[in-house]
């Protein structure tokens, strides 16, 4: 059963971000970051916890799930460090996560042969 609401719960979260791009004005990159920020938002007031444990990777996947490992790193910094967490905390807690795209985009431009639009 977990695999079933990883999947319909990743499913509906990808479906209502490309319905956003589809039927409103917003660009890709704006729907992304609102994805982040709603993510934080629920991490914030305590319900990505719950959400996560039900829904599994379908929660901690997508983009929801980097805004609410930014908080948890925020809450964290703040917690241990003070006013200098809020600025710290999510750069340590979402390192993994950008190096690993970086390091992998690049690798794998070396394996495609990328083409300019034209």
């Amino acid at each position: 059963m977990d695999y079933v609401n990883a999947f319909w719960v990743g499913g509906l979260i990808c479906a209502l971000a490309q319905i956003l791009m589809e039927k409103t004005k917003m660009m890709p990159g704006r729907i992304m970051v609102l994805l982040v920020c709603l993510g934080a938002l629920i991490s914030a007031v305590g319900w990505y916890e719950p959400f996560q444990e039900f829904a599994g990777a379908g929660a901690g996947v997508p983009l929801l799930g980097y805004g609410n490992i930014l908080m948890k790193g925020v809450k964290e910094a703040v917690d241990k460090d003070g006013f200098i967490g809020l600025f710290k905390g999510g750069f340590t807690s979402g390192a993994v996560g950008c190096s690993a795209a970086l390091i992998f985009g690049y690798l794998a431009s070396f394996v495609f042969r990328s083409k300019m639009k034209k």
